[in-house]
């Protein structure tokens, strides 16, 4: 029955965020054409700099919601409420002094905001008010949003992708109207600003009624807090693991402007808007997963471990490698139809831009089984990862501006997260040789790299018969490119990849089942 219930919340999970991924990946893409109209590059490109900015501030919250999620598994999958509540209570007493952290800091760094943006052409009113909202809004969730950990660790993130994603779309529509006709900053960021109040309130409503027996009191969390080392323990080590990350994605619009411009950090973001949705299809499937593989390690059966890591493995390189591809035959085309030809960037960046999407579609495999051994102790490793991402980035990026700032997260995560990680789980967590893993990955890599050359190789063909020139052509283009190249590796993978195969006769069998249950409750 546990096995049943982890695998129908995470079709569950799947299909809310594949429905919403598609409402908010099209209101995207026209609100992005928009905002870039009536606002204007420059303001695009320096609000998603304050929003980085901020990013920064909230590296004090690293690691805590992971290990907290970490040690709600075993309660959770004993059902033992009184331990949960205690839990959540010392993860609302750690974001409340986090949050009074991030507030000090905060207020401190907008001092420097004049010396930061000294040449932008807004006013400083406009930065100070954009930067203090988006404050406001990131504070909220250390304040009163905390309790959404547990939805997560409960396999119930649909609780809160519906709440936020459906709160997103009605904030998207009401700042596209209003630009539309006022073409006013302000009421742009304070949009932003109300609907992050709305959230919070309409999200711990909602945590209420799914579940009437928490009872989390902050001062008893401060209590509470020597009860949990591990709580501390892992949040340390996690504080480290996440900071790669953070340095990966974070420093890249500060690099881009310190190195070239605000234009730049736009055009830039105009390519990470469609990789940042793409890579939310990718979770929609597979960080879904989650809760599900902390759950299976729980259980501690070794080789039903094993064997899910591989399917889930094999599946992440067929889905990270479709997209990669597509993203590199479709994307400059897209753009050129959707923004103009003045906003396209280098071959080079794009390839470096593809490079940095593979890895990083690909690399949650490892990643996701080691946060569910709770093996976070090689801190060490995320702080190489920084210091060659950064290194890189910063000589790369002096002599050749994007290019170099992207070939630095290149870098960094090939040597650690796909050479070292790899090692650390199965020598750490599997308890086994790690030259299985390369010998299984080596032909994974294969098998997605044959069909790549073929369809390339035919796209010249496909092009001249289809033009990917106006709207209609490019979807034909699109659709000839993603199921050819999609049809070719799936044959591939599902011949000679028995964990591919046994994952997809599995996705099969278990849709079927859900769906029969759901029918049976409709009736019902």
């Amino acid at each position: 029955m546990q096995q049943e219930s982890r695998v129908k919340k995470t079709l569950l999970n799947a299909r809310v965020n594949m429905i919403f991924y598609f409402l908010i990946l099209i209101l995207s893409f026209f609100s992005r054409k928009i905002f870039l109209d009536t606002l204007g590059a420059d303001f695009i490109g320096l609000t998603g700099t304050l929003q980085n900015l901020l990013g920064f501030l909230n590296l004090a919250e690293l690691g805590i919601a992971t290990a907290i999620g970490y040690v709600l598994y075993k309660p959770l999958h004993q059902k033992e409420q009184s331990k949960i509540n205690e839990i959540i209570s010392v993860l609302g007493y750690l974001y409340r002094k986090i949050g009074g952290i991030i507030l000090l800091i905060g207020i401190t760094v907008s001092i420097f905001l004049p010396y930061i943006f000294p040449s932008t052409g807004f006013n400083t009113s406009l930065i100070y008010f954009a930067y203090y909202s988006f404050l406001t809004s990131s504070l909220i969730g250390y304040f009163c949003n905390y309790k959404q950990t547990l939805l997560g660790a409960d396999q119930r993130n649909y609780v809160v992708t519906s709440y936020f994603q459906g709160m997103n779309i009605a904030k998207v529509l009401i700042q596209m109207g209003l630009v539309l006709y006022t073409s006013n900053y302000y009421l742009w960021v304070f949009i932003e600003l109300l609907f992050g109040i709305i959230y919070s309130f309409i999200l711990n409503w909602k945590i209420n009624k799914v579940y009437p027996w928490l009872r989390s009191e902050v001062k008893q969390g401060k209590l509470l807090f020597k009860k949990y080392p591990e709580v501390m323990r892992y949040t340390k080590q996690l504080f480290v693991q996440k900071l790669s990350g953070v340095v990966q994605w974070q420093t890249i619009p500060f690099l881009t402007y310190a190195f070239c411009n605000l234009q730049t950090v736009a055009f830039y973001g105009n390519y990470t808007i469609i990789t940042d949705k793409l890579s939310q299809f990718v979770n929609t499937f597979l960080e879904s997963t989650g809760a599900g593989v902390g759950n299976l390690i729980a259980e501690g059966n070794k080789n039903n471990i094993k064997k899910v890591f591989w399917e889930l493995l094999s599946v992440r390189y067929f889905i990270g490698g479709t997209i990669a591809f597509c993203i590199y035959m479709l994307i400059n085309p897209f753009i050129t139809l959707w923004l103009g030809e003045q906003y396209l960037l280098s071959n080079i960046v794009l390839i470096l831009i593809v490079l940095n999407v593979l890895i990083s579609y690909t690399r949650g495999g490892v990643m996701q089984f080691l946060y569910g051994y709770g093996l976070f102790k090689d801190v060490w490793a995320p702080i190489a990862e920084v210091i060659l991402n950064l290194g890189t980035a910063c000589i790369a990026g002096y002599y050749w501006g994007l290019s170099g700032v992207l070939l630095g997260g290149i870098v960094s995560q090939l040597l650690i997260v796909n050479i070292w990680k790899p090692y650390f789980l199965f020598h750490e967590g599997f308890k086994d040789s790690i030259w299985g893993y390369w010998a299984g990955l080596l032909r994974i890599l294969t098998l997605m790299g044959i069909p790549m050359f073929l369809v390339y190789y035919l796209s010249n063909h496909i092009a001249s018969l289809i033009s990917p020139t106006t709207w209609i052509g490019w979807i034909g283009y699109s659709v000839v490119t993603f199921t050819s190249y999609a049809f070719a590796a799936f044959i591939l993978m599902y011949i000679f990849v028995n964990s591919f195969r046994t994952f997809v006769l599995r996705f099969i069998k278990k849709g079927k089942y859900a769906s029969k249950e759901l029918d049976k409750k409709n009736i019902a």
